[in-house]
């Protein structure tokens, strides 16, 4: 038991929980945090606004599989990140979300104090997992204890711990709240038995595999082999069987190809994906009986598509135990998925025709291990998803779910403050970077080596062909073309405009060996880009 101020209790309840890394803004109002951080070795990554801050925590949690940690003050800064928040809620990664909030004894309908809003918890509440509000200094390492048990516990899922701003100055006797180690969640022997014999019996067998997926790697490699199972991957789920595996069809659920196959299949096992809409662009598809899922949230077992068997469990441990259960029987299914992956491969390959090239150039560049965190914009949804080959689970970073923009610079710059030896590509559309550009500021000042791929088409260019589409005005989606060299430069960056996809290669590596990020800008040919000229 110490005598700590709420700051210091904060800070030493993260420290208690094996943080290291925050990404953060100073305001007046959690100074007392910041006082503290210091002392218990932690680092502090300044972005230039709090949603860059909480992107590049969502892309630290994603390839590492531990909470980020977003730090900022009260009201507007807290709000700032919401966007964010509901972004990791979409995607199911663990962001812890801390932030002061009005006093304890502040009066219940206000009275203009700095900062202040109506409900600051209520908000973040709406958005996120739960939001906390303590109400005491005692509480704050519980709080901190509680929200990680939280994160780490069935699916991950974003936390916002509030700290009345009295509290965070306050002193009192604290004792810290040591980790919790959560068990293993395994599905009933009976359930894994039949879904076993199932999978034995099957001759046509295949696999979907989702962001929840990412930490079973091997056993889904396993269970591949041993079924002779093709696999398909969600956006989330991309990289977590190396797509130059011969079992491997392809990333992006959204092709002809992919219904074609699951009709085709007599036993589909999913794996850590709540079949969401926004993977499947055309809709769901009807299962027919012959669905298993396996996901470790109850709840998501039955979204979307209801499965003959569900398994409820954490994903790496229910794959064990099916694997001990298969008969030892074995499709040789190399055949079978070479067959659907060229058939996805054309789907994809006339999809993303426009920035084939530039994906092509991309691959060349990129070594083995890299991650490539991307946007919601056309040059990744319809190039990288499906057309850009990696190798490794959560190499592909991608607001999909609530689709923000503006998620890549961001991201890729906590995943490369996470993993420092690991080569890091950002991948933007000139719409999407707009959003958080002042965050070159922050890969600059942290002499990251970055290369940050900015491909324009002179605007939102998918909204622009929608309204086209819709045989409606087109209106309010040209962005002009602002000067992204220049701009770069001037906050800290390297940067170049490419005439040709085929300089990406060669600029590519450069900025990889770089001793700060370097912006890449190239104008797209597509539909979009000749319209708006």
């Amino acid at each position: 038991m110490s005598i700590m101020t709420g700051g210091e209790a904060l800070v030493a309840g993260l420290a208690e929980h094996g943080v290291d890394t925050i990404f953060g803004i100073p305001g007046t109002h959690n100074l007392s945090a910041y006082a503290a951080l210091a002392k218990y070795g932690i680092t502090h990554i300044s972005p230039r606004h709090e949603q860059g801050a909480a992107y590049a925590a969502d892309g630290f949690a994603r390839t590492t599989g531990r909470p980020g940690i977003v730090l900022t003050t009260t009201g507007p800064a807290i709000l700032n990140a919401a966007a964010a928040a509901a972004q990791a809620y979409s995607d199911s990664v663990p962001v812890l979300f801390i932030s002061p909030g009005l006093p304890l004894r502040h009066p219940g309908r206000g009275n203009g104090m700095l900062h202040e809003v109506k409900d600051q918890s209520a908000a973040m509440a709406s958005l996120v997992a739960y939001s906390h509000r303590v109400t005491s200094v005692e509480e704050i390492p519980l709080a901190v204890a509680q929200a990680f048990a939280a994160m780490s516990t069935g699916r991950p899922r974003p936390v916002h711990l509030e700290i009345p701003l009295d509290l965070l100055d306050e002193s009192a006797e604290v004792v810290l709240v040591k980790p919790v180690s959560a068990g293993v969640l395994n599905p009933p022997a009976d359930a894994v038995a039949a879904a076993g014999a199932a999978l034995s019996a099957a001759e046509r067998p295949l696999l979907i595999i989702g962001g929840g997926a990412s930490r079973a790697s091997a056993q889904v490699k396993a269970i591949a082999e041993a079924l002779g199972a093709p696999v398909l991957a969600t956006a989330n789920g991309k990289g977590t069987l190396p797509e130059d595996h011969a079992l491997s069809i392809g990333a992006g659920l959204q092709h002809r190809a992919v219904l074609d196959a699951i009709d085709d299949s007599d036993c589909v096992l999913a794996i850590g994906t709540e079949l969401a809409p926004s993977d499947w662009w055309n809709g769901v598809p009807e299962f027919t009986g012959k669905l298993i899922r396996i996901d470790v949230d109850a709840t998501s077992v039955n979204t979307n598509a209801v499965p003959a068997l569900g398994l409820v469990g954490d994903s790496a441990a229910v794959l064990e135990a099916l694997l001990a259960g298969l008969d030892g029987t074995k499709n040789d299914g190399s055949g079978r998925a070479a067959s659907w992956r060229e058939r996805f491969q054309a789907d994809a390959q006339a999809e993303g025709g426009p920035w084939l090239e530039i994906v092509a150039g991309i691959a060349e560049a990129l070594p083995w291990d890299a991650i490539v965190a991307a946007d919601s914009s056309m040059a990744c949804y319809y190039g990288a998803l499906s057309n850009l080959p990696l190798y490794r689970p959560n190499a592909f970073l991608y607001p999909s779910g609530a689709g923000t923009l503006g998620y890549g610079l961001p991201a890729g710059i906590g995943a490369k403050v996470a993993n420092p030896d690991v080569p890091v590509l950002v991948l933007q559309g000139d719409g999407g970077i707009m959003f958080t550009v002042a965050e070159l500021a922050m890969a600059a000042e942290l002499r990251l080596a970055l290369p940050i791929v900015v491909v324009d088409n002179g605007g939102y260019g998918e909204i622009r062909n929608e309204m086209a589409d819709r045989n409606e005005p087109v209106h309010a989606v040209a962005l002009g073309r602002p000067d992204f060299v220049a701009l770069a430069r001037s906050l800290g960056c390297e940067a170049a405009h490419l005439e040709s996809a085929a300089d990406l290669p060669r600029a590519i590596k450069a900025a990889l060996d770089g001793d700060r990020p370097t912006v890449l800008h190239l104008r797209e040919q597509s539909r979009a880009s000749e319209a708006m000229l």
